[in-house]
């Protein structure tokens, strides 16, 4: 699968207040749990969106276990 990369180079308000928000020192463990909360903000709509595209194809649990044991 390719990734398309968006050539844009101007900011939306929610980065810019981002920005501001964080122009500030930081720890090491600020910096880490920053992180984590956006990984795991994020998870949730990447685990929304392969499931609604498992469902829309038909996808079953037997389907991805049999991909899983496929011989490379």
């Amino acid at each position: 699968m390719a990734i398309t990369l968006n050539k844009h180079t101007e900011l939306n308000p929610l980065q810019v207040s981002l920005l501001r928000l964080f122009n500030r020192p930081m720890t090491e463990s600020e910096i880490l749990e920053l992180k984590r909360v956006m990984v795991n903000h994020y998870s949730g709509f990447l685990e929304k969106e392969v499931t609604k595209v498992a469902e829309d194809k038909g996808y079953t649990q037997d389907d991805f276990d049999n991909i899983l044991n496929a011989d490379s």
